[in-house]
């Protein structure tokens, strides 16, 4: 009799290997696309307007050049009247206000601005910018002005348009939100795009919602650190997040200085004729004045602003926001005409020089054309990520169902050792950017809200006895 082989072996059964870890990143990631679909819906509208009046600012530069030429050339002449005939002119023309500011012609063929407040009909916190040509001292005209950077009406309203809808301080807030969201939804998009490793596909051959999210990431990968860019510049002046970024600075002795405008000497103010007259002929005059500033080193653009009263001195500033920026600014003596103060723009604070060229790279005057044009493009790329975001949501619902959001539940999967930072940071930056914070707060109430009502709607279908078995 044969004894059938044995089937046994030696080694003991092993029990299945157990699923690998998630990593921090695996179980972070669930989070950041949650936020990122929730921003985007949510916040979008805002940054479509932003993004669409600001391609209308950015354009706005070279439109008042063309709307604006009679007043802003002239005809090239032999010689340049003295500043105080040109004054002179402008003040004959408009005897009324006062003169707060001269800007001379800042070169061959362009007009001199003589800037007067106080004009009935003029926004009170514009001035009226009367165009002299200073060949020949003729009034070219008047416009309204607004701002350090001397915007004409039209830039002015494409200007306001963008910052506050043209609703005053409650529209910026309208602002200061899409400034708020901007580099969350850029930065979290980036993380998203390079974590699936979409970069190296390519759209071309694609269709449906794959093409729509190819589009959108290629295009938002490029365009993301212009995008972060223009958030943080455009927080530097809102409202909220502009003032603790403002006290930040201030603490940290990083605030823009100024020159002291305080006349010197014991004679100060005696040849000031009584103080500021509003004619701008305050001692010495205007022609001396320049002379003492030129001597100095300060060359064109520059602007020229009268006494305040009989104890101030005359201040002369370079105006000049494209590169190099020139931002030197001396005080003189309206009553000998010596300089008493000198601030060299290399002398500001780094934080200072920062916040400056920021505010210039932002606005399209650093580097004119060029700079323009950039921001134009960076505006048409946020509308195009707008309409593809949407429509991605769209497609992620099925037949006629409108667009799904991401599944809940992603922080839960998160370890504590990531998700605790995470929510100090998250805390951290709600309250330096207030319209970051209490949003993101109305979002979270806003989930948890809907999903402890969905969770019980369930709970009530499948314990009532309606669920199939």
């Amino acid at each position: 009799m044969t004894t059938a082989p044995s089937t046994t072996t030696d080694e003991a059964p092993q029990p299945p290997a157990p699923a690998p870890a998630k990593s921090a990143w695996a179980a972070l990631r669930p989070l950041v696309l949650r936020l990122h679909f929730y921003a985007g819906v949510l916040v979008a509208p805002f940054l479509l307007v932003a993004a669409l009046t600001g391609l209308l600012y950015a354009a706005s530069f070279q439109a008042e050049k063309i709307v604006y030429d009679r007043e802003l050339t002239v005809p090239v002449g032999d010689r340049e009247l003295p500043v105080s005939e040109q004054v002179a002119a402008a003040r004959e023309a408009r005897p009324d206000g006062t003169i707060t500011a001269v800007r001379p012609s800042p070169e061959a063929g362009a007009t001199t601005r003589v800037m007067l407040s106080g004009i009935p009909g003029v926004d009170p916190d514009h001035t009226l910018a009367v165009f002299v040509d200073p060949y020949t001292a003729e009034v070219r005209g008047e416009l309204e002005q607004y701002g350090s950077s001397g915007a004409l009406p039209l830039r002015t309203w494409i200007d306001e348009f963008h910052r506050d809808l043209h609703l005053g301080e409650p529209g910026r807030l309208y602002s200061e939100l899409a400034a708020s969201w901007l580099w969350v939804i850029a930065c979290g998009g980036l993380v998203l795009w390079f974590s699936r490793r979409r970069a190296l596909r390519k759209v071309r051959g694609t269709g449906g919602r794959r093409r729509t999210l190819g589009l959108h990431g290629s295009v938002g990968v490029w365009a993301a650190a212009g995008f972060v860019f223009l958030s943080a510049t455009g927080l530097t002046w809102s409202t909220y997040a502009g003032a603790n970024i403002g006290e930040l600075r201030t603490s940290l002795g990083q605030e823009t200085p100024s020159v002291s405008a305080a006349a010197a000497g014991e004679h100060a103010g005696h040849g000031a004729a009584g103080g500021a007259t509003g004619d701008a002929a305050h001692g010495v005059g205007l022609d001396q004045v320049l002379a003492a500033a030129r001597a100095e080193g300060l060359g064109n653009p520059v602007e020229i602003v009268p006494p305040a009263d009989a104890k101030s001195a005359y201040v002369v500033r370079q105006i000049q926001r494209s590169w190099p920026e020139k931002q030197d600014s001396v005080a003189v003596d309206p009553t000998t005409g010596q300089v008493t103060d000198v601030l060299r723009f290399d002398d500001y604070p780094v934080l200072a020089k920062l916040t400056r060229w920021g505010i210039d790279l932002h606005t399209g005057s650093l580097f004119g054309l060029a700079n323009q044009i950039a921001l134009m493009v960076l505006a048409l790329a946020l509308i195009l990520l707008i309409l593809w975001g949407y429509r991605m949501w769209w497609q992620r619902g099925r037949g006629s169902a409108f667009g799904r959001p991401v599944p809940r539940g992603a922080w839960q999967q998160v370890a504590p050792y990531v998700l605790v930072p995470l929510l100090a940071l998250v805390a951290v930056l709600g309250y330096f950017v207030p319209l970051l914070g209490i949003p993101l707060a109305a979002f979270l109430v806003v989930d948890i809200v809907l999903g402890e009502a969905a969770h019980r709607r369930g709970r009530r279908t499948y314990g009532g006895g309606s669920a199939v078995s």
